[in-house]
C-alpha cells in the first residue's frame, strides 16, 4: 500500500501526513458527518495524541471510531 501525503494546519503551523487511502476515507467521513474540515477532526486529535506521532495518533482514531456493518 502507497502513502498519500497531505498538509494540514494546526495550530498555525504547517505540518504533513502521511496515510493509506482507507485512513484518509475515514477520517474524511467522520469530519464531514461532525460537519469539521478535516484539519479540525484533526487538530482534536492531535490535541489528544500525548507523545504518540500524529500518523499514528490518526489510525488509532479511525480504527476507534469504525462502523462497524451490523450482521
Amino acid at each position: 500500500m502507497s502513502l498519500i501525503k497531505r498538509s494540514v494546519s494546526l495550530e498555525g503551523h504547517a505540518t504533513s501526513v502521511a496515510l493509506e487511502a482507507e485512513f484518509w476515507a475515514a477520517l474524511d467521513g467522520h469530519a464531514r458527518q461532525r460537519r469539521l474540515s478535516l484539519a479540525g477532526l484533526i487538530g482534536e486529535i492531535d490535541s489528544q495524541r500525548g507523545d504518540r506521532p500524529l500518523a499514528s495518533a490518526l489510525r488509532v482514531w479511525a480504527l476507534l471510531h469504525q462502523v462497524l456493518p451490523e450482521g
